[in-house]
């Protein structure tokens, strides 16, 4: 991996037909705005690590496993190079860190003001499904 970037990973966590988003703290970079839960990697740490740490400390949630990679963009900006990766998790997800979440359908998730790194991997996603839900 790159010295200069910092990897991060994005969990999308299917339930039900539907994605697991959180609200972003006010005071954070994007506050207010609608992300997939997930964090910075740290130094040598792997996505499964890095999933398992984050999920637990934002959402009080165990992570089983995680997939394949399903689109990786560069935050414009920042050396930030958001991963998001499927996760496969068991609990139920409470909002430690974040003000809100929701379970939403994939051809819904644009009704919400999503940080832009997470509109783009929605809008990848729904044309790879061709509109349709998970």
């Amino acid at each position: 991996m790159d010295d200069n970037i910092i990897h991060v990973i994005a969990a999308v966590i299917k339930q039900n037909g539907k994605l697991l988003i959180c609200q972003r703290a006010f005071e954070k970079r994007y506050g207010g705005l609608w992300e997939f839960p997930g964090g910075k990697l740290k130094s040598k740490e792997s996505f499964l690590d890095a999933a398992s740490r984050e999920l637990k400390e934002e959402l009080g949630i165990q992570v089983l496993s995680i997939g394949d990679l399903l689109y990786s963009h560069k935050d414009p900006g920042s050396s930030f190079v958001i991963n998001f990766f499927e996760v496969e998790i068991k609990g139920i997800p409470k909002p430690i860190e974040h003000n809100s979440i929701q379970w939403v359908s994939l051809t819904n998730l644009l009704d919400y003001d999503l940080a832009i790194n997470d509109r783009k991997f929605v809008e990848s996603h729904l044309k790879e499904k061709g509109g349709n839900d998970v």
